[in-house]
């Protein structure tokens, strides 16, 4: 595998529908659509902390004028740092000219992050440098309007080499062989190949050049544009893209690897990396909410119309794992039933482990994100003690006396909070110098909570991938409790392989399931076995 930046993100999608004056009279504000963008992007921060964009586009300014704004930050709280940044001079303008804050136009020529699309980007980087030139979004500029792209997307292409030399092959010469450039100037390609078709279909039948800008921009064929441009990509993505004149669209892989949602009403389309956070966000109901298909692109033209349209045949869904399991946020109503099944499904293994003894047995979680999954234990634990306790009042019968009720009924699964979070840190995603001396220090533990040298410990983690915070921070912390033993239970599937579709981590021998496969053959004398495949 290779060992580029990979990387799991959010994005965030706005388009207006209505002039800027509608949401000032209606809701009071001017800036109703980059208020809801800051709250979209706060509600996805757990898919990026490492970095953030934002871009805004006009629409209808005269020449001369800025229309496209971008803004981007690797600060340690850049969600914050972009929106202060954007916002300052707001509270200026409102101190000296209040009037001007009811002033559409004047505020969309004097104010960059008024506009009627916006595009947010959130970066969480597995591997690589966090540099401010490696956050999205990207933009390929031109002084033809319809030319303009600016892009941004939560993907990993894994056949960049190849469609780097296609673009050679188109006549280009990139300085850059990152998949973003990569997909930027393809896209770019054929966008600009569109342009000139029009151009020269447009100038054969007589309109004045500068009437063929705004014919190209009401006839941009962006589903033969991207059909055209992801023939060859091989990948998971989402990618979002605004073009200069006000189209935009999202595009999803045919795998369906990496998620994308939308909602559209009279007023505004909306797409985010999850659904929960329009939900929030716009008070709207799950069902008003849809994914876009994989193999397909929702494109939003300038004159509001919306369509979901096919750009490559969809593919068997595969849709990334680890997206469920660990990066999207469990309000999602599928997200939160299948990590409380998964939790579920661990438990006559966990019984089986703790030989029935839940008098001597405490159950927590580590870290935050595995409650759901705990949930779902504990349930299927409850399930089992009732069970039990119907089976000891039934062979009681006749002899039940209150004092034996009573402790029949005492059982149930005992539950603690063992371990507390004390830093955010992610620690397979922090860089590798800076992994152990961290994963040291991430959590506390609540002492008083386990019987020294009487009960066993259970502790699920949700997705356990190089064991790092595992082997080097929580159980020497767990074992300050003096536990019997310790059980680590996780409710993932085994992370034994690199996943270059879906989040991409960067060595296979780091992985803590792939260590354990190859200890268990060589406890069992199958070493052969591992160089089968050499």
């Amino acid at each position: 595998m290779s060992d580029r930046i990979n990387h799991e993100c959010g994005i965030a999608l706005i388009r207006l529908l209505k002039p800027l004056e509608y949401y000032l009279g209606k809701y009071g504000t001017a800036f109703y659509g980059i208020n809801k963008l800051h709250l979209l992007m706060q509600k996805q921060h757990n898919r990026g902390q490492d970095g953030a964009g934002v871009a805004t586009i006009k629409f209808d300014l005269e020449p001369g004028h800025k229309y496209i704004h971008r803004l981007r930050s690797n600060s340690d709280s850049p969600i914050k740092e972009i929106f202060n940044t954007l916002l300052e001079p707001l509270h200026e303008i409102n101190e000296r000219y209040p009037q001007r804050m009811h002033d559409i136009d004047w505020l969309k020529y004097n104010v960059d992050c008024i506009g009627e699309l916006y595009l947010g980007h959130l970066r969480y980087g597995t591997y690589g440098k966090n540099n401010i030139l490696t956050l999205h979004p990207f933009v390929r500029e031109n002084n033809w309007m319809t030319k303009n792209l600016v892009l941004a997307g939560n993907f990993n292409l894994t056949n960049v080499d190849e469609l780097f030399n296609k673009l050679i092959d188109l006549g280009q010469y990139p300085v850059e062989t990152s998949d973003t450039i990569t997909i930027l100037e393809k896209i770019g390609h054929f966008l600009d190949e569109e342009n000139e078709e029009l151009y020269k279909k447009f100038k054969e039948e007589g309109f004045p050049k500068r009437e063929i800008t705004f014919q190209i921009a009401k006839h941009l064929n962006i589903q033969k544009i991207l059909r055209n441009s992801a023939t060859t990509w091989d990948g998971g993505y989402v990618i979002a893209g605004l073009l200069g004149h006000g189209d935009a669209f999202v595009m999803r892989d045919p795998n369906g690897i990496r998620p994308a949602f939308y909602y559209k009403d009279e007023e505004v389309v909306v797409v985010t990396s999850e659904r929960p956070v329009i939900q929030t966000t716009f008070t709207v109901p799950f069902e008003s909410i849809h994914e876009i298909q994989p193999g397909h692109a929702l494109i939003i033209k300038k004159d509001g119309t919306v369509s979901e349209k096919q750009f490559r045949k969809p593919l068997e869904k595969r849709a990334c794992s680890f997206e469920r399991i660990y990066f999207s946020r469990g309000t999602d109503k599928e997200i939160y039933s299948e990590r409380k099944k998964l939790g579920q499904l661990l438990a006559p293994s966990i019984l089986k482990a703790v030989d029935f003894d839940l008098e001597n047995t405490v159950f927590s979680y580590i870290p935050n994100t595995a409650i759901d999954a705990y949930y779902g234990l504990i349930k299927e634990l409850d399930l089992f003690c009732n069970s039990v306790k119907q089976d000891k009042i039934l062979e009681a019968r006749s002899n039940l006396t209150r004092e034996k009720l009573d402790e029949i009924l005492k059982l149930s699964p005992r539950i603690e909070k063992v371990a507390v979070k004390d830093m955010k840190l992610r620690t397979f995603i922090a860089r590798e110098g800076q992994r152990e001396d961290l994963a040291a220090h991430v959590y506390d533990i609540t002492y008083g909570s386990i019987r020294k040298g009487i009960d066993s410990l259970v502790v699920l983690d949700d997705s356990i991938v190089r064991g790092t915070t595992l082997k080097q921070s929580i159980l020497r912390i767990l074992d300050r409790l003096g536990p019997k033993r310790i059980i680590i239970a996780s409710s993932a599937p085994q992370i034994r392989f690199p996943d270059c579709y879906g989040i991409d981590m960067a060595k296979l021998t780091e992985f803590i399931a792939f260590k354990a496969a190859i200890e268990l053959l060589k406890e069992t004398h199958q070493e052969g076995i591992i160089n089968e495949g050499i």
